[in-house]
């Protein structure tokens, strides 16, 4: 209901700020995420990170995954991805990011990799709001808003929930919670590849989160008047 909806304050920034904020229009925006996405130490994977910033990307990412393992503490991460940028955006002049994963055991630490991302420079964190909880996200979305950080949200764990189609949540009511909570973008799989999806109910993810209104499909799955 409206007057339920507008109790929250839904995405940090949006699509247009995005795109104002990189400055790039007219086209998708290209990334990868990092793989071996375990095992490598901070030094080499921020060099994994400039080298893929320098090759022409406009994002990388962490997998959900990457977050502070004795292997790669998460400062380290940071600062090595940091530098990675920077280098890449003095020798390319476009505007690149890496979305760090701020996903933590607590809110208050979550907040505190958030903290240390925007004073290293950084446009863009990202959370896992499945595991981390809709109340964890929804701060770490106020803080982004106020804060001017973009908000990338993985849906780590949601197969636990969606994939079962005589059980659990659809996709499309996690993705709209998740709206509501807030993120600038989140996963929505892809018709091809490992993330297999049915084309049809993959883009009722797409228009969903993309559009302001939603024509009645029931082939994209559950719709919301």
């Amino acid at each position: 209901p409206p007057a339920y909806s507008k109790t929250f304050q839904g995405p940090p920034h949006g699509i247009q700020v995005e795109r104002d904020k990189l400055n790039k229009y007219g086209r998708p925006l290209l990334g990868c995420t990092i793989k071996p996405k375990l095992g490598l130490s901070a030094k080499n994977y921020g060099r994994a990170v400039y080298e893929c910033l320098r090759g022409g990307l406009d994002f990388t990412k962490d997998d959900e995954n990457v977050n502070s393992q004795p292997f790669m503490r998460w400062r380290d991460r940071f600062l090595f991805c940091a530098e990675a940028i920077y280098k890449a955006q003095a020798e390319t002049g476009e505007i690149k990011g890496h979305y760090l994963n701020a996903t933590a055991g607590t809110c208050e630490e979550m907040i505190k990799r958030a903290v240390f991302a925007r004073e290293l420079g950084a446009p863009i964190v990202m959370h896992d709001y499945l595991t981390g909880g809709f109340t964890a996200n929804t701060s770490l979305a106020h803080y982004c808003r106020d804060n001017g950080l973009l908000l990338h949200i993985h849906r780590a764990m949601h197969a636990v929930i969606d994939r079962q189609k005589n059980h659990g949540m659809h996709f499309r009511v996690l993705a709209k919670a998740l709206r509501m909570s807030g993120g600038d973008h989140i996963h929505a799989g892809t018709v091809v590849g490992k993330l297999e999806g049915e084309r049809d109910i993959t883009l009722g993810f797409v228009d969903l989160l993309r559009d302001d209104f939603i024509e009645k499909d029931r082939s994209r799955g559950i719709y919301f008047t």
